[in-house]
């Protein structure tokens, strides 16, 4: 693998029981993608198989097998949360992780997990950026959403509602910023344009909603003096707008769901997972695991060939990347912020 000019990409196959070999399966048969990368698929071999024969899908050439001798694919069924099928998730990330540290994957790309069948296998991870960030030893990690029409990375991300206030500060908006940046810069070859989003209604209309908005007025001004371009913080309800989508680069969102709910309604099927401040490359489906449609053979794959194509481009070296970037942007122009 190491000799290939081409980037080796691990593929894991996230929760069995749902729709993760599928779309996985797919997009790997996806022949173009071939001439960027070369992808390999991480999971349990018999499991794989199942999915394959049942939906008339072929196995990859590059399949590593992360399943035990012991482990029967039987019990694992479409739809349903279990422990084994968390195990077997988990499987193929470590493998991943460990591929990626030792230099044998130049990026990993994951499809969608349980979070409840990781929990009843006894992993202690939320989510994906909080496993990845323990297994490389670093703090301070920034979940990402990308799509060329758009970026947002959040400053909180996998924890509750209630808990949200308290974890902002502005060191932690300053952070989140300058790491959008700099992959917006990677990845687009020019400085990036950002803004910072408010956290209540109205960006707190000067203090009357609550002290939160003043976190992130400092943490602009603070960029700012950084030479970051930033703007902020915005009124949340008007942040996405078409006007401001063709102003900004990049939005930076204080929790989960005001980064995601705007991404995904306008960018669902194509959009990116992407974490960044980690010692390797990873980035994601922006969907879940979709029990309801396991197997049947009807899941959206786009969403993975994008995040493939995109660790294939993250792998090259930066000047490939802005290379790309400038064709990119002079063949598409009219719709960068569409």
């Amino acid at each position: 693998m190491a000799s290939s000019p081409l980037p080796v990409i691990a593929v894991t196959m996230g929760d069995p029981a749902g729709i993760g070999p599928e779309v996985a399966l797919k997009a790997l048969a996806h022949r173009p993608l071939h001439r960027h990368c070369r992808p390999v698929l991480i999971g349990h071999r018999a499991l794989l198989t199942r999915v394959a024969q049942r939906l008339k899908l072929r196995l990859p050439v590059g399949l590593i097998d992360t399943s035990l001798p012991a482990e029967r694919s039987g019990r694992i069924t479409p739809g349903r949360v279990s422990a084994t099928a968390g195990r077997a998730a988990g499987a193929a990330i470590e493998e991943a992780i460990r591929g990626c540290l030792v230099g044998r994957y130049a990026a990993m790309v994951t499809a969608p997990i349980n979070k409840r069948a990781i929990h009843a296998a006894g992993i202690p991870f939320p989510g994906h950026t909080e496993w990845l960030a323990a297994r490389c030893g670093v703090a301070g990690e920034t979940m990402m959403l990308y799509d060329p029409s758009l970026a947002v990375a959040l400053v909180t991300c996998h924890q509750a509602l209630a808990s949200v206030p308290s974890s902002l500060s502005t060191q932690r908006i300053v952070a989140t910023a300058l790491a959008l940046d700099a992959a917006l810069l990677g990845l687009r070859g020019r400085r990036p344009r950002l803004a910072v989003l408010g956290f209540n209604p109205h960006a707190g209309e000067g203090g009357l909603f609550g002290s939160e908005d003043a976190l992130a007025a400092a943490a602009v001004r603070r960029l700012r003096r950084r030479g970051v371009v930033a703007d902020g913080p915005l009124p949340p309800d008007t942040a996405f707008t078409p006007a401001n989508r063709a102003r900004y680069d990049g939005f930076v969102c204080m929790y989960h769901d005001q980064a995601l709910i705007p991404f995904k309604a306008l960018c669902f099927e194509r959009g990116v997972n992407v974490t960044l401040g980690l010692p390797l490359i990873r980035t994601s489906v922006d969907h879940g695991t979709a029990f309801d449609i396991a197997w049947q053979g009807v899941a959206e794959h786009q969403s993975m060939i994008s995040a493939i194509a995109l660790a294939a481009q993250l792998a090259r070296p930066r000047r490939l990347r802005r290379r790309a970037a400038s064709s990119q942007k002079s063949q598409t122009a009219p719709q960068d912020h569409a």
